[in-house]
């Protein structure tokens, strides 16, 4: 076997978390510390606690987005499609002659 190829072996490698756990273990890290976000004694799943991590501000974005359209009103489909029947036979109600050139756009506006 070739001598001098394989990196050095740290056996006091500490790996500290956001939440303050540290662990001791070993590794080729030249380094003899290394952080980490989450950990097991913080991790969800082994905790059971929901915990969202939001760097980009996501949650915030679409619980904003979610009140404005709460303050909105809007209209279905068939309420749109109903004022304009009644737009409709309001100006159908007109003889066709006595139509001005008004009448005739607002009937080609509702008909589209």
């Amino acid at each position: 076997m070739k001598k001098d190829i394989h990196p050095k072996y740290n056996n006091e490698l500490v790996i500290t978390c956001s939440c303050g756990n540290k662990i001791t273990t070993g590794s080729t890290l030249p380094t003899e510390s290394l952080s980490v976000e989450i950990c097991s004694k913080c991790h969800p799943f082994y905790t059971g606690e929901q915990k969202i991590v939001d760097t980009d501000n996501l949650v915030k974005k679409y619980e904003e987005k979610l009140e404005k359209s709460k303050s909105m009103s809007f209209r279905s489909k068939k309420q749109k499609m109903e004022e304009r029947r009644k737009k409709l036979e309001k100006v159908s109600n007109k003889p066709s002659s006595a139509l001005s050139l008004r009448d005739m756009l607002e009937n080609a506006r509702i008909s589209k």
